[in-house]
């Protein structure tokens, strides 16, 4: 089975529309680290039009590190900022007629919400009016834990786009071999880990060559069944 496709979006206003069109999944930003009701509405109307799934990308709310820091914030202020940031986005999905139907958190807080159990709990209840989507993250910890607890779909994410340390997380942003940009070495790594229990790879729509790798990416996948 051919893993999800996944690209961050409505990050940038230079985002290009072949960039949408060859996901399965896009991840809207909404608010916290980027993303304005313009950008969001730019988005979901690519994803109607592509037939692409929608999905929440709520994160701290911290634009001037672009949410890849860890915030140092309140849990109930966290909360109300994850609850804006998506009421914000299914807001502008219903007057453009698209369903949400998966959230994955961005940055830190996606790292840090998968080492504890407490910020788990507060991200999935702040997320509540998303309804019971499915949920995008890592394989282990605190965040798959507490999404299958509560009964939700949940889908391991694989990153086209990053190293990996010898203990398969993710190396930090700021260490060598952290982003990975030639396109033909994405696509290696998006094949090998479509051969593991991988539910969705991720292709980061900042990265430098994002279209290219998220092309060679797709070429890579095209091969395997998809997933209905």
């Amino acid at each position: 089975m051919r893993p999800l496709l996944n690209i961050d979006a409505g990050e940038y206003e230079n985002e290009p529309d072949a960039l949408y069109a060859l996901a399965d999944a896009l991840n809207i930003a909404c608010g916290g680290h980027a993303g304005d009701a313009h950008s969001m509405r730019r988005v979901l109307l690519a994803c109607v039009h592509h037939h692409t799934r929608a999905g929440a990308h709520p994160s701290y709310p911290d634009r001037a590190n672009f949410g890849r820091r860890t915030m140092a914030i309140s849990d109930s202020d966290l909360a109300r900022s994850i609850e804006a940031q998506c009421n914000a986005l299914i807001e502008v999905a219903r007057e453009v007629g698209i369903p949400i139907v998966h959230l994955k958190l961005h940055g830190a807080l996606y790292h840090d919400a998968n080492r504890s159990e407490s910020l788990a709990k507060l991200c999935l209840n702040a997320a509540r009016a998303l309804g019971r989507v499915a949920i995008v993250g890592p394989a282990v910890g605190a965040w798959p834990d507490e999404a299958r607890a509560r009964g939700l779909d949940y889908l391991v994410e694989g990153f086209a786009d990053r190293g990996v340390r010898d203990d398969g997380t993710l190396i930090p942003r700021d260490q060598p071999g952290a982003l990975i940009t030639d396109p033909p070495q994405c696509a290696a790594r998006a094949q090998a880990l479509a051969q593991q229990s991988i539910g969705t790879l991720c292709v980061h729509g900042d990265t430098e060559n994002a279209l290219a790798i998220a092309i060679a990416v797709s070429d890579a996948l095209g091969t395997l069944k998809t997933r209905s």
